[in-house]
C-alpha cells in the first residue's frame, strides 16, 4: 500500500500542474478563436500544424523515455551512463533531424501546402527538436522523484507562453497565425537554457547499452507512431478527404471543439508521469499485480467523474470558445470516451513492456489506427468532422480490447472488472438521463446536473469505503 499511497502523492502533484497547466493553456483556445475566426481558418492552421508536430515528437524520441525508465531500474545497468547515453542519442538525432528540416524548409513547407509561410513550419521543426531533447531531463527529474521540480518548469513554459500571447493577441489586437508559433519557440528555447544544469554527460556514452536500449525501444517506436497517428491522424488528413471547400475552417472548429475534451487526456498524462516508473520500479515487489489493478480500478473511476463532470458543465464550458466555434461541441462526449479507451490502454500496456514483449503494444495500435484511418477515409467525406470524432472512440476501442484480452493470457491480472462495470453502467446512465431532461433554465438544469453528479460520487464513497479510509489515517 506504500507504493500505491506514493503513486497517488505524486499522481497529484503532476496532476495539479497538468491541470493547472491545461487550464491555463485553456486561455490561448478563446485567445485563437477571437484572434482567428472560425471562417479564416487561421485555427485550423494552427491544429494541423501541432498535429504533425506531435507525429514528430514521436520519432525523435524514437521510444528512449520508455526504455530510460527500463534500464535505469535494471540491477546491473549504471544509472548515471544509462542518462548520459540516452541524452547524446537523443541529442544528436534531435540536430541531425533540425539540419536536415532547415535545408529542405521550402520544399517541405510547399508540400505542406504553406509555401507563402515557411515559418510556420521551420519554428515548429525547433520548438520539437528541443521538446525531444528536454524529454529525457524530464524523465530523469521523474525517476528521481523531483515532482516539484518538474512540475515547476512545465508551469513556467506555459505561463511565459500565455503571457506572450495575451500580449500579442489581446493587448495589441494581433491576428498573424505565425505568432501563435513564434511565442512557442521563446518559451520552449528559455525552458533548454534553464534545464543546461540537468544535462549530465560526464558518464558519457556506451556503445553496447545504447545499442541494447535500441533493440528495446525500437517496438516502442512503433507502437508510438501508431499510438500518436490515433490521436493527430485526422488532423492531419482531414484536409485532403474531407471534399468541402471550408476544410480549413471545419478543422478549426473540430480541433477547438475537441480542446474542451482535453481534461482527459490531462488526466491520462498525470497519472502517466507518476505510473510508468512507479511500474518499472515496483516490477519486483509480490504485490504489485494487486497494485496495479487497484491503479486501474481508480483511474476508470476519476476519468468517468471527470466525464460527467465537464458533459454536464458544458454549457457553461462553451464560452470557452466564440459563438462560431460552438456548432463542434457535439464531438466532446464522443472525444472524451475515446481518451478514456486511451487511458485503460495506456495503463494495459505495462503487461507487454514489463516481460520485454513491446512487439505486442505496436501490433494492438496499429490495429486501432488501421480502424481509425479506414473510418476517416470512409465516412469524413460523408459526414466530415464528426466521422473523426467515432473514428478515435473505435480505433482506440479496438487497441484497448485487443491489449486485455492477450495480455490476460500472457500477464494476467486479477482486475475488478464487476466493480469497474457498476461505476461504468452507472455512469452511462446519468449521462443518458441528462440528456433526456430537457429543462429549458440553464440555472435549474445546472442544478439538476450537479444533483447527478453528488449522486456518482457518493457511490464512489460508498463502494470504496472512503469515509473509513480517511478514519482510518
Amino acid at each position: 500500500m506504500a507504493g500505491l499511497k506514493s503513486l497517488l502523492k505524486e499522481t497529484a502533484i503532476y496532476g495539479m500542474s497538468s491541470i493547472v497547466g491545461r487550464f491555463l493553456n485553456y486561455l490561448l483556445v478563446p485567445i485563437y478563436a477571437s484572434a482567428m475566426s472560425a471562417a479564416s481558418g487561421g485555427y485550423g492552421v494552427v491544429t494541423e500544424i501541432y498535429a504533425w508536430t506531435a507525429l514528430l515528437m514521436v520519432f525523435l524520441t524514437y521510444g528512449m523515455e520508455t526504455t530510460f525508465f527500463r534500464y535505469v531500474n535494471k540491477e546491473n545497468e549504471n544509472p548515471a551512463k544509462v542518462y548520459s547515453t540516452v541524452l547524446i542519442m537523443i541529442g544528436a538525432t534531435s540536430l541531425l533531424f533540425v539540419a536536415a528540416c532547415m535545408m529542405l524548409l521550402p520544399n517541405i513547407a510547399s508540400g505542406m501546402g504553406y509555401a507563402d509561410h515557411p515559418w510556420y513550419i521551420g519554428s515548429m521543426v525547433l520548438v520539437v527538436a528541443m521538446d525531444a531533447f528536454q524529454s529525457i531531463p524530464f524523465a530523469y527529474l521523474r525517476y528521481k522523484k523531483k515532482a516539484f521540480h518538474f512540475a515547476g518548469l512545465k508551469m513556467l513554459f506555459i505561463i511565459l507562453n500565455i503571457t506572450l500571447n495575451l500580449i500579442y493577441y489581446v493587448v495589441m489586437d494581433g491576428t498573424d497565425v505565425f505568432y501563435a508559433f513564434l511565442f512557442n519557440l521563446i518559451s520552449t528555447g528559455t525552458i533548454m537554457v534553464i534545464m543546461l544544469p540537468l544535462l549530465k554527460f560526464r558518464a558519457g556514452f556506451d556503445k553496447a547499452l545504447a545499442k541494447r536500449m535500441l533493440k528495446y525501444a525500437y517496438p516502442i517506436l512503433i507502437l508510438g507512431i501508431a499510438g500518436i497517428l490515433n490521436q493527430v491522424a485526422d488532423k492531419i488528413i482531414f484536409r485532403h478527404i474531407y471534399e468541402g471547400a471550408d476544410g480549413k475552417e471545419q478543422l478549426g472548429i473540430y480541433g477547438a471543439a475537441s480542446k474542451i475534451a482535453m481534461i482527459m487526456a490531462m488526466l491520462t498524462q498525470a497519472f502517466r508521469y507518476a505510473y510508468e516508473p512507479f511500474v518499472f520500479g515496483s516490477s519486483k515487489d509480490k504485490n504489485s499485480k494487486e497494485m496495479y489493478a487497484k491503479a486501474m480500478k481508480y483511474f476508470i473511476i476519476f476519468t468517468l467523474l471527470a466525464f460527467l463532470a465537464v458533459v454536464y458543465y458544458l454549457d457553461i464550458l462553451k464560452y470557452i470558445l466564440a459563438p462560431d466555434y460552438w456548432s463542434g461541441l457535439k464531438v466532446v462526449p464522443i472525444v472524451m470516451a475515446a481518451e478514456i479507451f486511451m487511458g485503460v490502454y495506456f495503463n494495459l500496456s505495462f503487461w507487454y513492456k514489463l516481460i520485454d514483449q513491446t512487439k505486442w503494444g505496436a501490433y494492438f495500435s496499429f490495429a486501432g489506427c488501421f480502424v481509425l484511418i479506414a473510418v476517416n477515409v470512409i465516412f469524413v467525406p460523408v459526414y466530415g468532422y464528426m466521422a473523426c470524432a467515432w473514428a478515435g472512440f473505435c480505433g482506440y476501442a479496438v487497441a484497448m480490447l485487443l491489449s486485455y484480452f492477450v495480455g490476460q493470457k500472457k500477464y494476467p491480472i486479477q482486475y475488478d472488472l464487476k466493480g469497474i462495470s457498476v461505476y461504468v453502467l452507472v455512469a452511462l446512465a446519468l449521462f443518458g438521463i441528462s440528456e433526456m431532461v430537457t429543462i429549458d433554465s440553464l440555472a435549474l438544469r445546472m442544478i439538476f446536473r450537479t444533483i447527478l453528479l453528488i449522486l456518482f460520487v457518493a457511490l464512489i464513497v460508498k463502494q470504496e469505503n472512503l469515509v473509513k479510509m480517511l478514519r482510518r489515517r
